[in-house]
């Protein structure tokens, strides 16, 4: 009479092929959160983009007339305006657009903008380097056209 064999448990190599599967997705898993965080990353400087460039928007209305005049126009990288020392007056547009460009370096980085206005249509760029998000390029730009 034959001697049967019960095998009970997992043996070694089944084991070890369990472990590799779990290992080769948990490396699937860290790459999927790496270029999550790399696409939230790009997404949250989009936002802070669009949240400068209407609140430019929003002063240049405050002094509409000076805005379609050009007075806040200003060129990519150009220097801003400093603001004159009291007490001799300083122009609203030379404070806003000294603002807008401050407040841009410190909301994204190497942040910078310009203003363009053209038979009262306005275009605003914003740029900045993107390096550390996903879209494959360090220096990204959002514009926006809009009449006051």
């Amino acid at each position: 009479m034959p001697i049967t064999k019960k095998n009970h448990g997992f043996t070694l190599i089944e084991i070890m092929v369990a472990i590799f599967v779990l290992a080769i997705g948990l490396l699937g898993l860290a790459g999927l959160q790496t270029t999550s965080l790399k696409n939230n990353h790009s997404a949250q400087q989009r936002t802070e983009a669009i949240i400068q460039i209407y609140n430019i928007i929003d002063r240049m209305r405050i002094n509409k007339n000076v805005a379609k005049a050009g007075g806040y126009d200003l060129a990519l990288g150009a220097a801003t305006p400093t603001p004159a020392v009291p007490p001799a007056p300083t122009p609203l547009e030379d404070l806003d657009r000294k603002a807008w460009r401050d407040t841009l370096a410190a909301a994204l980085p190497g942040g910078t903008g310009s203003i363009s206005t053209t038979t009262g249509i306005t275009t605003i760029t914003v740029q900045w380097d993107d390096s550390r998000g996903s879209q494959g390029s360090n220096v990204q730009q959002f514009v926006i056209s809009t009449e006051l």
